[in-house]
């Protein structure tokens, strides 16, 4: 039996698409937790060891070599920060965050280039500025979004990623050309629909309609350079996020597990690009929010 658990954990590491999303989603609810199934594998190999079982551990060789093709590359150490890179930071700082300053000094200790908050409310808003206002005197803030920047900024709209059969004002997404010296880039910050887990599986079809919108507009965005931060509320092994995984590159190095904060099971807060790599991504100490920031480093092509 635990020669066939090896087996059958092999199988959905390698072949997870193939898991049907027509009944509860349960494709997408699998892959927003792939990388945990290596505990399975953990668990098998101590199982065979007790056992002194060589035939499972002859089968852990399967789903082992499954789960470190797929994840073993992030698990190694990122290249050397180069002359062309930026660093960004990604954080949705919850509306609830009782310590928005503190957030913001944390934030910026990092040192980023850019900085792409989500979840800003009224209250909060002038205090982000306020903080943020002496390293990083361009920003932009759509909605419940923004971007603050050490490079100007130019054409700042509000994105529409509102998906049908949401009521009332729902402003989440934002568009606007950061003039670097390297040259434009344009870069996205984004607050995809909540999903939720279920006994009926993972209610997640208005995270799915708004990342179709969402990466409709990536696809017919004109600046060569473009750059995608935002709480996506899914991992990048998600088949919801198909639209903006397709054409975008996802990190390189890093598993950087960002939600919730308390207790981190999966990256939902992400850092994509086009014409540019995503070299590495990180966790950076825990804010008063309920995800952790992530700071990505970004290489220019």
């Amino acid at each position: 039996m635990p020669a066939a658990f090896a087996v059958l954990t092999a199988g959905l590491l390698t072949f997870h698409r193939a898991v049907p999303n027509s009944a509860g989603r349960l494709g997408s609810l699998l892959e927003a937790f792939l990388p945990w199934l290596g505990l399975a594998v953990v668990a098998l190999f101590g199982l065979a060891l007790l056992r002194r079982s060589a035939t499972v551990l002859v089968a852990l060789l399967l789903p082992t070599a499954a789960w470190m093709y797929l994840f073993g590359g992030l698990l190694l150490p990122g290249g050397k920060p180069g002359a062309h890179d930026l660093v960004v930071v990604q954080h949705n700082v919850s509306d609830e965050n009782p310590d928005p300053a503190g957030t913001a000094l944390a934030l910026a200790d990092a040192e980023p280039d850019l900085i792409a908050l989500q979840e800003l409310v009224p209250p909060a808003l002038p205090v982000y500025e306020k903080t943020l206002a002496p390293a990083y005197p361009h920003h932009a803030v759509r909605g419940t979004v923004g971007l603050w920047s050490k490079y100007p900024l130019t054409g700042a709209r509000l994105l529409d990623v509102k998906p049908r059969g949401v009521a009332g004002p729902w402003s989440r997404g934002l568009r606007a050309v950061v003039h670097t010296p390297r040259g434009e880039i344009a870069v996205y910050v984004a607050h995809l629909p909540s999903v939720r887990v279920r006994a009926s599986g993972l209610a997640s079809s208005r995270r799915d309609e708004s990342a179709g919108l969402l990466g409709k507009a990536v696809a017919a965005e004109k600046v060569k350079t473009v750059i995608l931060l935002g709480d996506l509320n899914g991992t990048v092994d998600d088949r919801g996020l198909a639209p903006l995984t397709s054409r975008l590159n996802v990190a390189e190095r890093g598993l950087a597990f960002s939600f919730p904060a308390a207790f981190p099971l999966a990256r939902i807060d992400q850092v994509m690009a086009r014409s540019a790599t995503v070299g590495d991504i990180r966790t950076l100490p825990a804010t008063g929010s309920d995800h952790l920031p992530v700071a990505g480093r970004i290489t220019l092509h």
